[in-house]
């Protein structure tokens, strides 16, 4: 049996390029996993195995990889950084336990560091900063620790002071031992000497490592008491006390490098090894009943427990579907049967193995802690529970975002059909944010997901892996109907043709909801006007109307209806009746109460040089934009804005015509807000002719 105090299932998270992948060469070549390492720009990175990500050098989904320091088991997890890929952050981060988030000397806290940040918040995962890229030009430590406190709200706890920066950075100063880490020109990481702190730095040493201890002793109040009394806490005593810190998020352990340079990798290691925590010193994982809510009972992190796990993700790779899965408790064997709560079906465990980015070793047996891929599982999809026939448990489920960009494909030939059909079958198992949907009008196939490299990363995927030529249609925004006005109304629907006949009538109250709230149905029909029978049938009609809105098709959000009276026949009326009651109703009162169209708003962050500043701005007012913030840096501008998704199409060539090719940005889903009538009123104009040239087709 594994000792699980020696297990830490770490996850590496960051904005785009601030240097997630080769940080994780570096900690796997540092640890004898591989022996030269990759570049991510020459698209030789170990985990960017995908074409895609080689290509455009950034990282698409998230790769597993375990590997080995000081006697201690690391289970790596490599995130992507672009936001359209959050959803491999979010469920990485829902089985791990500790992290590494990396930003960028120059860059500072960038918008995708912000979302990353804020899901490891919301799934209560501990972890340590690491800033990286200190040899660029533009590295500032003290600005990013800054940036940490104001932009994140957190509690930034500097571990190690830079010897230099930019190009004459050689190393950094550990502030609990007062030593020097410094290595030489060569580039390899073990050639460095640990020596005495720099005579220039003794005072700035010692004011940080003042602070350091005051914050860490607060742990503790014997230590702390003892402290103020003059009585220095020993160096392991201080790490203990920073261990329970980083594990309750107190504050999280600080420290800088450069990854690319080979400098100040075996620190961070070391650092996740003493403060990250072990499987059992997470808080274990609540159980829930069938509609998703806690039931008061937790998946504990043992092994002695019987067996619990999460399916997080799914891939399917030249080997067959492999379904990647944390063991939260218990232990499973080749050969064990186990249970998938969701479905209620079991299954057989041929093939388990241990991922190595995309290669793989077998293995014949897991325990709690964890994190393996199972081949050839079937119906398992991402969030479900696998577990004990005999114990049977539903973990915390996973809740993705809608999609807001649609486009309409359709395969060049005849035969990519059913090529596409199987292709798609198997890209939405691994990729829960991306939907697919077939509009029965025109036959189309229309993709959904989170933006347009999303989309765009999709349709190359089944162009080079699945062989699917594909024709592509503009990209569509996800608008969305809702109401402004409170109206009382009321709605007979009778019909007579010999026979019984159908009768329901409704009185009810339509008005809007609150922004997010979706659908909601409340009664409060006294008398018996309308029996309790036929309430289901009249929510069923109303909210079944909620997909397709009156003015031009698109679904419906934030209405609340309140039926209050009512009648009803003792023969003619049926459950049936009052559900066309209700469609009828829908449809006649929707136009009265302001129906209005909404679109998706975008959080955009815009980098800028500073001379491009001006044309910016003046072109993100011209999308509709608001400018809500800018923050001036040490290489350019960075400009943060709400703008209509509609306006954003293509904004990237803009932006690099604009600033020369330097400008950046990154934008993600916020809220969505009423449209202007003359931008409305040209939507419904474009929808209504859209569907009446579909249904000529």
């Amino acid at each position: 049996m594994a000792d699980l105090s020696l297990y830490r299932n770490i996850g590496i998270f960051a904005h785009v390029d601030a240097g997630k992948t080769t940080t994780t060469e570096r900690i796997l070549k540092l640890t004898g996993k591989i022996h030269k390492t990759g570049e991510v720009h020459d698209g030789a990175a170990t985990t960017d195995f995908m074409e895609q990500e080689q290509e455009r050098g950034i990282t698409i989904q998230s790769a597993a990889t375990t590997c080995f320091w000081k006697d201690h088991r690391m289970n790596i997890i490599d995130t992507p950084g672009h936001v359209d890929f959050t959803v491999e952050v979010y469920r990485s981060l829902k089985v791990l336990d500790g992290g590494i988030g990396v930003f960028c000397a120059s860059g500072g806290v960038e918008p995708q560091s912000e979302t990353n940040w804020r899901y490891a918040n919301e799934s209560e995962v501990a972890r340590i900063i690491f800033v990286n890229k200190m040899d660029r030009m533009g590295a500032d430590f003290d600005r990013v620790v800054g940036q940490v406190k104001k932009v994140l709200g957190a509690n930034p706890l500097v571990m190690v002071l830079p010897i230099g920066v930019e190009d004459e950075f050689v190393g950094v100063v550990d502030l609990l031992t007062r030593k020097a880490y410094v290595w030489d020109d060569s580039g390899e990481p073990e050639n460095f000497e640990i020596l005495d702190v720099p005579a220039d730095m003794h005072d700035k040493v010692e004011e940080y490592r003042e602070t350091l201890i005051e914050l860490a002793v607060e742990q503790d109040d014997d230590m702390m008491e003892a402290y103020l009394e003059g009585n220095e806490p020993s160096i392991d005593d201080i790490k203990k006390c920073i261990r329970k810190g980083t594990r309750t998020m107190d504050f999280f352990p600080t420290y800088c490098g450069s990854a690319f340079k080979n400098k100040g990798v075996q620190i961070i290691l070391d650092a996740v090894i003493d403060y990250l925590p072990n499987p059992m010193e997470v808080d274990p994982q609540p159980l829930t009943d069938e509609e998703g809510e806690p039931n008061g009972e937790f998946a504990i992190v043992a092994i002695e427990e019987t067996f619990k796990a999460l399916a997080f993700k799914i891939m399917d790779d030249r080997f067959g579907a492999l379904t990647f899965v944390r063991v939260y408790s218990g232990v499973l064997n080749k050969g064990d049967t186990i249970l998938n709560s969701y479905t209620g079906k079991t299954e057989r465990i041929g093939r388990m193995v241990e991922m190595h980015a995309n290669e793989r070793t077998e293995i014949d047996r897991a325990q709690a802690g964890d994190i393996i891929a199972i081949v050839g599982m079937k119906n398992v999809q991402t969030g479900h529970t696998l577990c004990d026939p005999k114990h049977e448990c539903t973990l915390e489920p996973m809740i993705f975002p809608q999609p807001v960009i649609s486009i309409a494909v359709t395969p060049k030939d005849k035969g990519g059909s059913e090529k596409m059909g199987i292709a798609i079958g198997k890209m939405i198992a691994e990729d829960p944010s991306f939907y697919v949907e077939t509009d029965i009008d025109s036959g189309e196939t229309i993709l959904k997901g989170m933006g347009e490299l999303h989309l765009d990363v999709k349709v190359d995927i089944l162009k080079r892996t699945y062989g699917v030529e594909l024709t592509v249609g503009q990209p569509q925004v996800a608008y969305r109907e809702t109401i402004t006005n409170e109206i009382d109304d009321s709605y007979t629907h009778k019909k007579q043709s010999g026979g019984s006949g159908q009768f329901g009538k409704i009185d009810y109250i339509i008005r809007p909801g609150e922004p997010g709230s979706g659908f909601v149905f409340s009664s409060k029909v006294v008398g018996g006007n309308v029996p309790k029978e036929f309430f289901p049938a009249v929510e069923k009609g109303f909210k079944s109307m909620m997909d397709k809105g009156t003015l031009a098709g698109f679904p419906v959000l934030d209405v609340e209806i309140e039926l209050y009276d009512g009648g009803y026949h003792a023969v003619d009326s049926s459950a049936v009746a009052f559900e066309i009651a209700a469609k009828g109703a829908f449809r006649q009162s929707i136009p009265k109460a302001g129906a209005q169209l909404i679109e998706p708003i975008m959080h955009v962050d815009v980098f800028t040089p500073d001379d491009h500043v001006g044309d910016v701005i003046g072109d993100l007012n011209r999308r509709r934009g608001m400018i809500k913030e800018q923050e001036a840096g040490v290489t350019g501008v960075r400009i943060k804005a709400d703008v209509p998704l509609s306006e954003m199409f293509g904004y990237i060539g803009t932006l690099r015509t604009m600033t020369s090719g330097r400008g950046q940005f990154s934008m993600e889903f916020s809220h969505y807000l009423p449209c202007p009538k003359a931008v409305a009123d040209q939507v419904i104009i474009d929808e209504k002719a859209r569907q009446a040239a579909k249904k000529k087709k």
